[in-house]
């Protein structure tokens, strides 16, 4: 699995640090998010799932991986 994010879209709601802090994080200066890791690991993969869900502005992106069963 492979994330993205788009920071012009974010609104700094911090939804996705509260399910995966592994893989996102807040910007200081303005709240939006900032991405900590693109390729999610097998055992967070719901999480980031669950972020991209609940993601008020629709900033994340989520893509398998092809050729892998991760």
């Amino acid at each position: 699995m492979r994330v993205t994010v788009d920071q012009q879209r974010c609104i700094g709601s911090g939804m996705c640090v509260l399910a995966v802090d592994e893989v996102f994080d807040q910007r200081e200066e303005d709240g939006a998010v900032r991405l900590l890791r693109q390729d999610v690991p097998s055992e967070l993969q719901d999480r980031v799932d669950h972020a991209a869900r609940v993601c008020p502005s629709r900033a994340i992106t989520v893509r398998q991986e092809q050729g892998t069963d991760a």
